[in-house]
């Protein structure tokens, strides 16, 4: 990969070092609460070092896209079920989201699975959430998963998308203890709460730092 002052990455490495703000795209899908913390992060100053340029989501009507329109954020929408095949929607939002030349494309709360021609474009800079220690209890039900199992210790994971199920390279994760008598809900907004702060962290330091990822060690690192 050659980033942007043009020299190319070893073999095996993937390498971005944005240039000052730092560009954002973020997905979303429902309410859009971590967007929000991105918004608040960003409203915060320039020291966050980044700035989203717009936010795209699979649906219409939904909270997050109201929250990116009050912002004065540029929006957009593409469904599905507007698309002949999931490969067609799935080229039309790589092809969207290039239109903002983006630094980082943040996964936030966005219930697609992102397809081959959208990482082959943005491959190394696409990250998501997983409520959970990641590679523990991938998937949609972390937080139940880890109650039933009986951990004492779960959390949330920052990573770099791959195109498995939670299984990219980890950038960072936060622990969140198993209380007793936890319920799903109840360990689930612990976890939200977490994953908030880490995202708004871990979005900041990329941005202001920029990333090398090791491919073969599944190793990320910040300078």
């Amino acid at each position: 990969m050659v980033h942007p002052e043009g020299t190319e990455s070893p073999p095996g490495l993937v390498q971005h070092r944005p240039e000052a703000p730092a560009r954002i795209v973020v997905l979303v899908s429902g309410s859009g609460t971590n967007l929000q913390a991105l918004i608040d992060a960003e409203r915060a100053g320039p020291a966050f070092g980044g700035t989203i340029v717009a936010v795209g989501a699979d649906r219409t009507g939904i909270q997050g896209l109201e929250r990116a329109e009050q912002a004065g954020i540029p929006a957009f929408a593409l469904r599905v079920k507007d698309f002949a095949s999931r490969q067609e929607w799935d080229r039309a939002l790589r092809d969207r989201v290039a239109e903002y030349a983006p630094d980082l494309v943040v996964s936030a709360g966005f219930m697609k699975l992102l397809g081959p021609d959208f990482l082959a474009a943005f491959g190394g800079r696409v990250i998501n959430t997983h409520p959970a220690l990641s590679p523990s209890f991938p998937g949609m039900h972390g937080p139940a998963d880890a109650l039933a199992y009986g951990v004492k210790i779960t959390g949330c994971t920052v990573f770099f998308v791959a195109g498995g199920v939670d299984d990219g390279p980890i950038i960072a994760q936060a622990a969140v203890a198993v209380e007793d008598g936890d319920d799903v809900s109840a360990l689930h907004e612990r976890i939200k709460t977490a994953e908030r702060a880490l995202l708004v962290d871990v979005v900041g330091r990329l941005a202001r730092q920029g990333w090398t990822i090791d491919l073969g060690k599944r190793k990320v690192t910040l300078p």
